[in-house]
């Protein structure tokens, strides 16, 4: 019997899907299908949109929206996430495949790969290593990135540089050339936007027991707001298919794009330029780089912050490393799964969720089937205007006051990844966990040392004892110690060491002698047995240990050279 529970318990965790499915209900299926159909609206034209900011062809963001729904149904540990294309994805991907599909495709294979293979070692917990602070500046700056990049779209400009500096630059140089219908248009699209969500943040706030008349009027704009980002979309490209058969070309369009459902077929391990050159595939992979390491981690950084973020029961059941290894799983299974149609690299949504994923991957599958020849005609400025409106709530403006009331020395890393972003996304990730890492290694090489004078030196460590603190602890009690007249006693406070390595060891075997040639003692108290079994282990000389700081105290006071 407990080998049976034993093996449905392993059988649970590795497919979720079997934990929820014999509890699921025809009430529960309505819900599910009024919320995958209203997602779906979402999903539509922000994937059309994300895929611009991936600098691919439209299709390419919907390609990339539908496997995920079908695979994280299955392996998902989060009802809370869906995997899609997202707006900091798309930026990263930006920057390694150039807008070519044939990169992006293989991009995405690859990721799917090595995030497998870190589930496969359980490598989760190496992002525990990336900090709160540095997480907020990189969305902070990836949303300042992307919402800026496109403002060349709401002004109608072309060949506006990638680099975040010479974009700035060269919008601003450029705004007389500003197209006065893409203007119009993105602002008018921006300011709908804005005011839907304004409205609907409001609705919380009707009284109780409202008339039928308000339930009603409450209903419309819910619905208004919540399908924003469709309405917006046809309508624009209603306006401009009305314009295009005026004659008129006021506004810049998205152009062809390709129709129907992607092939299905692997990804191509190469590929032959217009002017014959074939590119092979190690040439492809010392092109992607380091994205090969960058993509892979903050695909699962991102739905890792979003399970942290709603506390979800699975977060609860599985813990948060189960979390972390089983968010490798189904991110890796989907974008391998993914690269056989055509898709770029995905991670899990911070803007939406849907527990019944299927639902949302039916409407891009019959937008693909049925209406990708209506997108020639959407605008590009009302995509720009989607993502402005979606990646614009990522700009936490309140992290700054409150790292700085909790502690501000956490600012540096938060402001070393935020500006250093601004240069290369990838480069203000490592910077900012660099710093991180240096900031927490020095805490490990400067441990606390609380100093109280019992007439014999008493030194509390604070926290453990490791290699990086021992030449530090020991500079500080020759510093008291041995270097004042006449040499002093010393008891020296464990009970917060839990562990002590071999250069440990061996400084203290050197400590320990310059005491006995002082002639003084130095005495160590609370020791945990495992610290006690290594130091006697390791036959240190003149080695004095006492269960209490009182003990210790008597042992060294016996001193007959003491202070």
């Amino acid at each position: 019997t407990n080998q049976h529970l034993t093996y449905t318990g392993t059988v649970r965790s590795c497919f979720p899907l079997l934990a929820w499915l014999p509890r699921y209900n025809l009430a529960w299926f309505k819900m599910d299908l009024l919320a995958g159909l209203t997602v779906g609206l979402t999903v539509v034209p922000q994937g059309l949109a994300y895929a611009e900011v991936a600098g691919l062809p439209v299709q390419y963001g919907l390609y990339s929206a539908f496997m995920g729904c079908f695979v994280y149904c299955v392996f998902g540990t989060s009802k809370d996430i869906t995997l899609g294309p997202t707006a900091i994805m798309s930026l990263l991907c930006s920057f390694y495949i150039a807008g070519d599909p044939v990169y992006a495709v293989l991009l995405t294979l690859l990721c799917g790969i090595i995030q497998t293979v870190m589930a496969l070692l359980r490598l989760g917990f190496l992002l525990d290593f990336v900090s709160y602070p540095v997480i907020k500046g990189f969305t902070c700056a990836a949303a300042v990135t992307i919402g800026f990049g496109q403002v060349k779209n709401i002004l109608g400009l072309k060949g506006i540089p990638q680099q975040f500096i010479l974009q700035v630059y060269y919008t601003f140089y450029r705004i007389p050339e500003a197209r006065a219908g893409d203007v119009i248009l993105g602002l008018l699209c921006l300011i709908f936007l804005v005011m839907m969500t304004m409205m609907k943040s409001t609705l919380g706030s009707i009284e109780e027991n409202p008339s039928l008349l308000v339930r009603v009027s409450r209903g419309i704009v819910w619905s208004f707001a919540t399908v924003r980002n469709a309405l917006v979309v046809i309508a624009a490209a209603c306006v401009a298919y009305s314009s295009e058969l005026a004659g008129s070309h006021f506004f810049t369009l998205t152009g062809k794009t390709a129709q129907g459902l992607p092939p299905l077929s692997p990804p191509a391990f190469s590929e032959t330029t217009q002017n014959g050159t074939t590119i092979s595939f190690s040439e492809i992979i010392l092109d992607l780089g380091g994205g090969l390491a960058v993509i892979p981690l903050m695909g699962v950084l991102e739905s890792i912050a979003i399970a942290k973020a709603f506390a979800c029961v699975y977060l609860l059941y599985y813990g948060l490393i189960m979390i972390n290894n089983w968010l490798y799983v189904s991110a890796g299974l989907t974008n391998i799964l993914g690269s056989f149609v055509s898709a770029y690299p995905i991670t899990g949504s911070f803007g939406r969720f849907v527990p019944l994923f299927i639902f949302i991957s039916v409407v891009v599958l019959l937008s693909l089937a049925f209406l990708m020849p209506l997108f020639y005609y959407i605008p590009k400025a009302s995509l720009a205007a989607v993502i402005i409106c979606a990646v614009a709530p990522m700009i936490d403006y309140k992290v700054l006051p409150q790292i700085w009331r909790v502690r501000k020395l956490d600012l540096l890393p938060f402001l070393v990844t935020f500006l250093v972003s601004f240069w290369e996304v990838q480069y203000g990730i490592v910077g900012g966990v660099i710093v991180s890492g240096m900031m927490l290694l020095y805490l490990v090489a400067r441990p606390e040392l609380k100093i109280s004078d019992h007439g014999v030196i008493v030194m509390e460590l604070a926290s453990g004892l490791n290699f990086p603190a021992i030449e530090h602890l020991c500079g500080v009690l020759r510093k008291h110690a041995l270097h004042v007249s006449p040499a002093r006693c010393v008891v020296l406070d464990c009970h917060h060491v839990s562990s002590i390595d071999y250069t440990v060891v061996t400084e203290l075997k050197d400590l320990l002698k310059q005491f006995k040639l002082h002639s003084v003692s130095l005495v160590f108290t609370g020791l945990k047995p495992s610290v006690l079994e290594v130091l006697l282990a390791a036959d240190l000389p003149d080695f004095t240990h006492r269960d209490s700081v009182e003990a210790g105290l008597q042992t060294a006071s016996s001193n007959p050279h003491r202070d």
